[in-house]
């Protein structure tokens, strides 16, 4: 399964900043760094997220479909995670709610245009 996602930034400090407001919501620590990455988990065994400088030296572009889902665990975590990415300058890409079924999940862009989701499965009587 997955291992880690790299994210392009144009702007690694900036980068950093969001990501550690955000990720820090779910306990979510830096984990390696050097002058042109940055990357967060929350364990040994859990996937982690990195934002990178392109190795090539070219601008770092949002990919069109690309997107990486948080697993937030609850309803209440899913609102904070929006909350905090549109509060440290991400922009709203669909409020927290119900999507289908016993999906519930928020959208949001980093500061430079990637896509994220935060998400959880609740009850039905939710």
């Amino acid at each position: 399964m997955i291992g880690y996602v790299m994210l392009g930034t144009n702007d690694l400090d900036r980068a950093v900043k969001f990501y550690d407001e955000v990720l820090g919501l779910l306990g979510g620590e830096r984990f390696m760094e050097t002058p042109r990455f940055v990357a967060w988990r929350t364990s040994e065994q859990s996937p982690g997220v990195a934002v990178t400088k392109p190795q090539d030296g070219n601008p770092a572009t949002a990919g069109n479909g690309t997107m990486v889902s948080l697993h937030a665990g609850t309803p209440e975590m899913v609102q904070a995670i929006h909350g905090k990415a549109l509060e440290s300058g991400g922009s709203d890409e669909g409020g927290p709610g119900r999507r289908m079924g016993n999906f519930y999940g928020a959208y949001f862009r980093d500061l430079d245009g990637n896509k994220l989701a935060a998400f959880c499965f609740v009850q039905d009587e939710e």
